[in-house]
């Protein structure tokens, strides 16, 4: 494990990425880039379960955390993953407090959770380090709740109360469709929505993450109380490389 979970209580200022394409390569890739944790995401990318375990090795030895968001609550999407190495699980759509302490409950150990136990997992070096490893997940496993619907907006004290939920993390898509305002991060009732997630953070001890769409905004979203920061997918990243160097080949062909 990373360290993230402490990196974030210090106030420092993290930025990641999405892993959307299910490819160890590309992960490989991503963690040079210079992004503190990526997100490898089963929810809307390509990969399955099966390509974590790749992902996770393509990333060892970087420094680069790795979060897993898993598809649902479901205490077996969750530990999987963290029995291959995780360092931290994000759940979508969680719409109240009932629902993300089972987010919690799956990624910790009786007696505080319901989390299963195996001792021969790539988490704890296949077995070498499994006490160490049990020990020491309460405080260094990150626990990222999206906060996406209207029904998440009215219990965002009871979500931001629960144990173990570390970052709620908007996603402007999902959230703005909610609110009925799709893709428009700038209208009002938007901002507002953002300034009520950063004080139910604040209120109890937690954190607030963001997706950007733009780098640039990064700074705006931190004036709000944001330190927890994607932007981009491996996917996007090779498309808009792709793009700009076939655009800038034809151009020159024109020329010619």
């Amino acid at each position: 494990m990373n360290g993230i979970k402490k990196r974030l209580q210090k106030g420092e200022i993290l930025i990641g990425t999405f892993l959307s394409l299910g490819n160890a390569v590309a992960a490989e890739i991503i963690s040079g880039a210079g992004f503190d944790w990526v997100i490898i995401d089963l929810e809307h990318g390509l990969g399955t379960e099966g390509d974590v375990a790749n992902q996770l090795m393509g990333l060892k030895g970087s420094g680069v955390s790795a979060i897993v968001r898993v598809e649902s609550y479901q205490r077996q999407r969750i530990h999987k993953v963290l029995d291959m190495g995780a360092d931290g699980i994000m759940c979508p759509r969680i719409d109240n407090a009932e629902e993300a302490a089972l987010v919690v409950k799956a990624m910790q150990y009786s007696p505080a959770g319901i989390r299963g136990v195996a001792k021969m997992i790539r988490a704890a070096n296949y077995g070498e380090t499994f006490d160490q490893y049990r020990t020491n997940a309460p405080d260094e496993l990150l626990g990222v709740i999206q906060i996406e619907t209207i029904e998440s907006l009215n219990h965002l004290d009871e979500i931001a109360g629960i144990e173990g939920v570390d970052v709620l993390f908007i996603g402007p898509s999902d959230l703005s469709m909610a609110l009925g305002i799709f893709g428009q991060t700038g209208h009002p009732d938007f901002i507002a929505a953002v300034s009520r997630i950063t004080n139910a953070a604040v209120k109890a001890g937690k954190h607030v993450g963001i997706l950007l769409s733009d780098p640039a905004d990064l700074a705006r979203y931190y004036a709000m109380g944001i330190q927890f920061f994607a932007c981009g997918t491996d996917a996007g990243f090779l498309s808009k490389g792709a793009s700009q160097t076939a655009a800038a080949m034809i151009k020159t062909k024109a020329q010619l």
